[in-house]
């Protein structure tokens, strides 16, 4: 956001921040005082101060509208790397989706919230909320990591057998909420395939 130079004037004889006025006088210099006003003598010129100040901020409010004009959002590209367990007890536990994350936008853009679902062989083991700022940076890739936590309950008799698997066949939904120049934007997840299973319990 460009902010416009705050302009203050002062009253009387001091000068304007950021605009300078003045008076020339030739001879002797001095005015004529009639009937207690005072006047310029018929020698003296007045120099009238030019708005450059205005115009250069006005040069560069343009500038900005039009670049910002010219930017497309492109959403970013979301891939499920792997899922590592990082615990398991007697009542649930929990493991870590990884994420690659690509900004193709040639800018900087922040996710401020991101919500995931996740099943694993068609069985729903949790939801997860990440409300931690992340920064994506232009035309790069980040990893970014989700915990999620589950109870056994409800996940059926297989779900144990299922952590012990090398890989597993996953079904993802969710969204994105982001912040960019162009203001916020919203991007919905949704896609299945099957992930790298990695045991992180020693």
């Amino acid at each position: 956001m460009v902010r416009a130079q705050r302009l203050r004037l002062r009253k009387g004889h001091q000068e304007a921040d950021g605009v300078v006025g003045a008076t020339e006088t030739k001879g002797d210099g001095r005015t004529d005082r009639r009937n207690g006003d005072e006047r310029m003598s018929s020698g003296s010129r007045l120099f009238i101060p030019f708005p450059s100040v205005r115009l250069s901020v006005a040069v560069v409010l343009l500038a900005a509208c039009a670049t910002l004009r010219n930017l497309a959002f492109t959403e970013p590209d979301l891939q499920l790397q792997e899922i590592d367990v990082t615990g398991i007890g007697f009542t649930g536990g929990t493991f870590d989706l990884v994420f690659d994350v690509y900004n193709p936008n040639d800018y900087r853009i922040r996710s401020t919230r991101l919500e995931v679902g996740i099943d694993l062989e068609d069985t729903h083991f949790g939801d997860a909320l990440l409300e931690r700022p992340l920064d994506l940076s232009p035309s790069n890739h980040s990893r970014v990591v989700v915990p999620v936590r589950f109870e056994w309950a409800g996940l059926g008799a297989g779900a144990k057998g299922l952590l012990t698997h090398k890989a597993v066949g996953f079904g993802l939904t969710g969204r994105v909420f982001l912040d960019t120049p162009l203001g916020d934007k919203t991007v919905t997840l949704k896609g299945r395939g099957n992930v790298p299973l990695r045991k992180l319990i020693r």
